[in-house]
């Protein structure tokens, strides 16, 4: 196991490199100015060659690209002073350091990728395995039939609502913000609990129709009915042989679903005015920080690609022949 959780490793800090290459290239060295960008639009001859300087953009392209990735591992400094590894550069709009500016909206985007994984996995693959065990009753239709329904539901549709009944009609709930866990607990849970299920919901109907199917699938298996002709109860084979073998596609649409909820969150947070990372890459876009976009999606890829090995691990520990692959 540790063979081969070290190959993937290696195996992702190689695609990562090749990411930031990539990046790089893309952004610094494209056709257009990334001086002027930096620069402004009162900007004078002076002060873009000041900005040019600072930039390093007056280095040749290979010295460039060494300053970025080495600064990504090591730091590096800038005439505002030095950027701490891992130094992802200083955003245009608001002269801050990168990487500080991702980790102080991190928190919130990890809430709501968290806190919905969370709960569809648990709702919907729990609703999914209940209608598979009560399959053909009127359980099983329920399920299925709100499955479908919610399924057609887009954050940006079902969030007003939501906010519309449960904050401004009726009450019931506080307008959706965030607060630090560490600070308040119970403010943190009812400020995005809101955000969570509404991401969530979309989810949830997903996971209920494929842990639904899958456990069916399963329970035709030869060695699930092989185990029933050996006098095992019905619920004994469920739950200690079928429900193990059904989780091998969750798991494979799980992995890809957590990337897909960081655009999720774009929206979210966005639909509930929530400062996350989803909302400071659309303002890196719109203000055309270019260090801040790169950063953004660096830090996205590392997301993702500690989520891939995290989903490789999970494979070996259900199916240990994956191992061996």
């Amino acid at each position: 196991m540790i063979q081969f959780i070290v190959r993937r490793t290696v195996g992702a800090a190689v695609t990562l490199f090749l990411i930031g290459a990539a990046t790089f290239f893309l952004f610094v060295a494209a056709p257009s100015d990334y001086a002027s960008l930096a620069c402004g639009k009162d900007c004078t001859p002076a002060r873009l060659a000041d900005i040019r300087e600072a930039l390093g953009l007056n280095l040749p392209l290979a010295q460039q690209f060494w300053d970025f990735m080495s600064g990504i591992v090591m730091g590096r400094d800038f005439p505002t002073g030095h950027c701490s590894a891992p130094c992802l550069g200083v955003s245009f709009y608001s002269g801050d350091m990168v990487w500080s500016t991702i980790m102080d909206r991190f928190p919130l985007t990890l809430t709501l990728t968290v806190g919905g994984a969370v709960v569809f996995l648990i709702v919907g693959v729990g609703a999914g395995m209940i209608a598979a065990y009560r399959r053909g009753t009127y359980i099983d239709k329920f399920a299925t039939g709100a499955s479908m329904v919610l399924s057609s539901f887009q954050i940006y549709f079902l969030g007003p609502i939501v906010l519309t009944v449960l904050v401004y009609s009726t009450g019931w709930m506080e307008d959706p913000k965030y607060v630090p866990i560490t600070q308040d607990p119970v403010g943190w849970f009812v400020g995005m609990s809101i955000p969570v299920c509404v991401m969530a919901t979309i989810f949830t109907a997903q996971y209920t129709r494929m842990a639904r199917s899958s456990m069916i699938e399963q329970l035709a298996e030869d060695s699930i009915r092989t185990a029933k002709a050996k006098g095992m109860s019905r619920s004994y084979v469920f739950f200690r042989y079928a429900w193990r073998g059904s989780l091998i596609p969750i798991v494979t649409v799980f992995s890809i679903d957590l990337s897909a909820l960081l655009g999720g969150a774009v929206v979210t947070e966005l639909t509930f005015s929530l400062q996350g990372i989803g909302r400071l890459a659309v303002d890196g876009a719109v203000n055309k920080d270019l260090p801040l976009t790169m950063g953004v999606m660096l830090f996205g890829a590392f997301f993702i690609l500690i989520i891939n090995i995290f989903t490789d691990i999970t494979y070996a520990w259900i199916d240990p022949r994956i191992r061996l692959s």
